[in-house]
């Protein structure tokens, strides 16, 4: 019995030497304008040399679906990409294996292909690991140009070749903002408020000290009267 333990030991340590966990990396979030192109980043950490045998896949699952599609596969030295997918036409592989680059290019943009990208890689014998995703948000571009009249009243237009920025704005960044200045107004209130409290109260301490002193030194002077006859 303790022969059979001994050896089942061993056998299962030899399998766990041999295969052992891979870590793979993409980036969080990726924000592109519609008709442009984006590299969306592959790699991984694994203990092992970097294997000819090393595998890249990628999935695509857009905003509001359920599954994914595959759209790539790199394997045996040769890239292979979806021929039926929404990239069969606008997917080039830049990444390099032999530096565990996995790295894609989506070209031309456009507002269908929001979703997310999940890529995973596999050295053997390092197989065990988890796939990495990646948002991809697409916005449109808009110029946006301000025209004034003489009187100084000033429009908001639209004109081309001006100056762009992507749409719509972080409602982050506005919503942050507004509520920093509504609680500076607070506090500076709050503030206005208790200085005012403190300034009346001290008014009134002062009143009414000297109120005290006055009939302090009308009682002394009534007194020094009543008391001069007596001499």
């Amino acid at each position: 019995m303790l022969s059979v333990l001994a050896l089942t030991s061993v056998v299962l340590l030899g399998i766990a030497s041999q295969i052992t966990a891979i870590v793979v990396y993409t980036s969080w979030e990726r924000h592109a304008l519609v008709g442009s192109d984006v590299r969306l980043s592959c790699s991984f950490f694994s203990w092992q040399w970097t294997s000819p045998d090393v595998t890249f896949s990628w999935q695509y699952r857009p905003d509001g679906a359920k599954e994914g599609i595959s759209i790539f596969h790199y394997g045996g030295g040769a890239a292979y990409v979806d021929n039926k997918g929404p990239f069969r036409d606008r997917l080039e592989f830049v990444g390099n294996p032999s530096r565990r680059d996995g790295s894609i290019l989506i070209k031309n943009l456009d507002f269908s292909d929001n979703g997310t990208f999940t890529c995973d890689a596999k050295n053997p014998p390092d197989i065990v690991g988890r796939p990495s995703s990646v948002r991809l948000l697409v916005f449109e571009k808009v110029n946006l140009t301000s025209q004034c009249s003489f009187s100084g009243i000033c429009r908001l237009g639209w004109e081309e070749k001006m100056r762009t920025f992507p749409v719509p704005v972080q409602a982050g960044v506005v919503t942050g903002a507004i509520i920093g200045v509504v609680l500076g107004l607070l506090i500076l209130i709050v503030a206005i408020y208790y200085l005012m409290r403190f300034l009346v109260a001290r008014r009134v301490f002062s009143l009414s000290m000297s109120k005290h002193g006055k009939k302090g030194k009308g009682k002394e002077g009534s007194q020094q009267k009543q008391a001069g006859p007596l001499k």
